[in-house]
């Protein structure tokens, strides 16, 4: 399978013929034959197509949380938030490194934060953050 772009869309091809080939379209599942002269190749991953059906804010939390811990500390910023350095590593069993390679993670995928809590540092989530929790609560 490869993704196939058709008129500035994105489709999956399915099989090919002399003339024309099936594709189908990653958002709504729909088969339809298009004329092979008009489809370019667009070197993405049949994967990544497939994946971009998912709405952004979703998608970037599934790429950044890798464990129930990570995802638990997103939940409590978004809950409790923002919260400084020093009341992270207070209130969580966290150590400071575990806790900077974590919330570097989370700001690598936009979805935390630096924040000024009672003039320390300290984190926040994003509002793309707070639109991913939202569609997963």
């Amino acid at each position: 399978m490869r993704a196939v772009d058709y008129r500035g869309d994105r489709y999956l091809l399915l099989k090919q013929s002399d003339e024309s080939s099936l594709v189908r379209d990653p958002e709504t599942g729909d088969e339809r034959y298009l004329p092979n002269d008009e489809l370019t190749a667009t070197g993405d991953s049949p994967l990544t197509v497939a994946a971009r059906t998912v709405p952004d804010p979703q998608r970037r939390l599934l790429g950044a949380v890798h464990s129930e811990q990570i995802l638990g500390l997103l939940v409590e910023l978004s809950d409790r938030g923002p919260l400084s350095v020093r009341e992270l590593l207070g209130r969580y069993d966290l150590c400071e490194s575990d806790l900077h390679g974590r919330v570097g993670e989370l700001r690598a995928a936009g979805l935390v934060r630096e924040a000024d809590v009672a003039g320390e540092r300290g984190y926040g989530t994003t509002e793309l953050a707070e639109e991913a929790l939202s569609a997963l609560r």
